[in-house]
């Protein structure tokens, strides 16, 4: 029932995002932010290393403990089968690197870290960037750092932890946020926890970034709450994620496009 479920909103989605590419969008801003942030297709110096590393990754056989916080369900795995299966596919991790590049982020603050490719991608974009990333289970984290390394990305602060306690102490020391990508727990009432705790950050500029909208009936519900909240302005739901935006000049609506 849930796969049913996904499959009839991609095509409810794929019809109502049908030949948008930023048409339609008055905002002068945010339209060069859909032709120069989501449809940029050229590729970036950093993308093929990344992407090689990625490949390298499916066959480690590394077997991993994983602390899941998030289901409260831990188990074993492999960073192969992290790599093959869990991992944000390039078109999405190098969205990322776009979002950071056009907005000029220097706080980028990641809320689940994996392996690191997507806190890869954001950090590579500048090297005076501050990028912290947030992971439950210390063995992956190892992981990343390893994959830090290995791309010669020094400003990569990986925090391990349970995020409904590391975060609250985190932003604490925070002055602001430009870039949050939130990619840790799905259900519901753990994303809008995150969400409020870092909206407190936000400036007219900050762009927070969320994973899998639709990923269930519970992540929908939250994604909803989120764009209808009133410190929300415009926000842009491209299916497998969405991205949010605060400045008031932008007019409150949700723009649904295809990538």
């Amino acid at each position: 029932m849930k796969r049913l479920r996904f499959i009839l909103k991609y095509f409810s989605h794929l019809f109502d995002a049908k030949n948008t590419r930023g048409h339609g969008i008055h905002s002068p801003y945010l339209y060069r932010f859909t032709q120069n942030a989501i449809y940029e297709k050229n590729p970036f110096y950093v993308f093929p290393k990344i992407e090689l590393l990625r490949e390298n990754l499916k066959f480690d056989e590394r077997k991993l403990f994983v602390k899941d916080y998030g289901t409260g369900t831990d188990r074993e795995t492999r960073v192969l089968d992290i790599a093959k299966t869990s991992l944000k596919s390039p078109k999405w991790a190098q969205l990322l690197y776009r979002v950071v590049n056009f907005t000029k982020a220097q706080q980028v603050l990641e809320l689940g870290t994996s392996l690191g490719l997507t806190a890869a991608y954001m950090a590579a974009v500048n090297s005076e960037i501050n990028c912290v990333s947030m992971e439950g289970s210390d063995e992956i984290a190892g992981i990343a750092r390893e994959n830090f390394e290995k791309l010669e990305i020094e400003n990569v602060d990986i925090i391990v932890g349970n995020i409904d306690e590391i975060l609250e102490m985190h932003l604490a020391a925070t002055d602001k946020l430009d870039v949050v990508f939130f990619d840790a727990n799905h259900r519901s009432e753990a994303v809008m926890k995150y969400f409020n705790q870092c909206i407190e950050h936000i400036h007219p500029d900050s762009v927070f970034i969320f994973d899998d909208i639709y990923w269930s009936a519970d992540m929908e519900k939250a994604w909803n709450e989120i764009r209808k909240d009133k410190r929300v302005t415009a926000t842009i739901d491209l299916f497998e994620i969405g991205i949010v935006f605060f400045n008031k000049n932008f007019p409150k609506k949700t723009y649904k496009m295809k990538l």
